[in-house]
């Protein structure tokens, strides 16, 4: 059966790829928010100093359909600056999407647009490619016939519509009617007390978002309630029950990690893999998943190696630690958010000024983002892993105390992923990174697979 959303858009006669925008002139709701932000870089002008922050959106098999994007500029974490936030916001995203490109950011993935009120009714929304985008209605929106009747034209034009973090009221009423996504906020509604609401819910055709979810508990209970989509990055910490043993072939991988580190022969790069087909099969299959610009799909381990050399090699049997045996591939969303970390923390380190002249820097950055998210999946301490892969002690540190350069390019990563802007921004200060440079990682970073091949 062809994905609701996906229906809306075939609707629409558009294979486009589609995303997840956050326009938005709330504040960080940070007790630090009201501080001044410390710029790394005097000479950036206002306009350029904004931070992504980008989280996925999983379907009901819990593979990744669309991303939250959210922008926030340097000013709008400034309590001075609170007026003008939404314009500058605006004006980032436009500008973003301009300079950078829709699928540099998002790839072919689905997304909305959380909307204030002047942006909503405004004609600026006509920039915005209606087959691409979700608007999303802020919950601090006051239904009134204006709005109804905005809208009622927005859908009548082909946009999709969604309501945010809302809550059921009666006087939402018309606009049931009309929309076609409900995000409902796990932290104001807890899915417990979710079931009379569900229920008045089925009354209309439009689908269900849980946003917020941080257990796996919380993502059964919403899958047996009937939602559709799910936010949050439960799947990130499943609890210790879940943990998987380092098996014969998480035992595998971490040996070719340790044969590429040390450059091992070819032969015996080979012989590891024979002695373990099912690891050969998740290594291709992630490989495979990405597109070599039309070139042959790769058959051997042989054949990769002299495709993408020893280098890349290595950082995919990395990511294929987080693999599963199924054919999700690259909308595992552990696997998209440890190539992102890991991406991201080789794009800044190259360009972080402590480590100017390391050519090693910006491997040894990827390396610590990929298998610092290795003790959420498996059941083995990180300093067993650092220690068994004979890592360097930069790196040792990041993992295990989170101390050192890396540790901090590690702190800056989990930051932004994690939306807190303000963090990030005092954690840019001592690494002398400016806003730009983190900008273009990110953008890097979310093209991964681009990189990959």
């Amino acid at each position: 059966m062809v994905p609701y959303i996906m229906q809306l858009l075939l609707q629409q006669q558009s294979n486009s790829c589609r995303l997840h925008l956050h326009l938005s002139s709330r504040i960080v709701k940070n007790p630090m928010a009201t501080k001044n932000v410390h710029n790394p870089n005097p000479q950036e002008t206002t306009a350029e100093k904004y931070l992504i922050g980008r989280q996925p959106i999983l379907n009901r098999d819990e593979q990744i359909c669309a991303y939250e994007l959210l922008f926030r500029s340097a000013q709008s974490l400034s309590a001075a600056n609170v007026g003008d936030a939404s314009q500058a916001t605006a004006s980032v995203i436009l500008n973003t999407l301009a300079g950078f490109g829709v699928k540099q950011i998002l790839g072919n993935h689905l997304g909305f647009i959380n909307l204030e009120l002047d942006i909503l009714m405004s004609d600026s929304l006509e920039l915005l490619p209606k087959e691409m985008v979700v608007l999303e209605l802020l919950e601090t929106l006051s239904v009134t016939p204006e709005l109804v009747t905005r809208c009622r034209e927005l859908k009548e034009t082909g946009f999709i519509l969604a309501l945010d973090d809302h809550e059921y009221d009666p006087i939402y009423e018309e606009l049931y009617q009309i929309i076609d996504i409900v995000k409902i906020d796990l932290m104001a509604t807890p899915v417990d007390t979710l079931g009379p609401t569900i229920e008045r819910y089925r009354n209309y055709s439009f689908k269900l978002l849980a946003e917020k979810v941080e257990t796996k508990e919380e993502f059964l209970k919403c899958l047996d309630l009937g939602f559709d989509y799910f936010q949050g990055y439960y799947f990130a910490k499943p609890a210790v029950i879940e943990k998987k043993k380092i098996d014969e072939g998480g035992a595998a991988l971490l040996k070719l990690m340790r044969q590429l580190m040390d450059d091992a022969e070819i032969e015996e790069i080979e012989k590891t893999f024979r002695n373990s087909p099912g690891l050969t099969y998740k290594l291709l299959l992630l490989v495979n998943s990405v597109s070599f610009a039309g070139l042959q799909k790769i058959q051997t381990v042989r054949h990769a190696i002299s495709m993408l050399g020893r280098a890349q090699l290595k950082r995919w049997v990395q990511l294929a630690l987080f693999a599963t045996d199924d054919s999700s591939g690259m909308e595992n969303p552990l696997v998209d958010m440890a190539a992102v970390r890991g991406s991201f923390m080789e794009q800044v380190a190259a360009a972080c000024p402590p480590l100017r002249g390391n050519r090693e820097a910006p491997d040894q950055a990827f390396m610590t983002g990929i298998l610092s998210l290795l003790e959420s999946l498996y059941d083995i301490p990180m300093a067993q892993i650092a220690e068994e892969l004979n890592l360097s002690e930069e790196v040792q540190q990041a993992l295990v105390s989170r101390e050192g350069i890396y540790g901090n390019l590690l702190d800056l990563a989990v930051a932004l992923e994690q939306i807190d802007f303000v963090k990030a921004s005092e954690l840019m200060g001592p690494l002398g990174i400016p806003y730009n440079t983190v900008l273009d990682a990110q953008v890097r970073a979310y093209n991964w697979q681009a990189g990959m091949a």
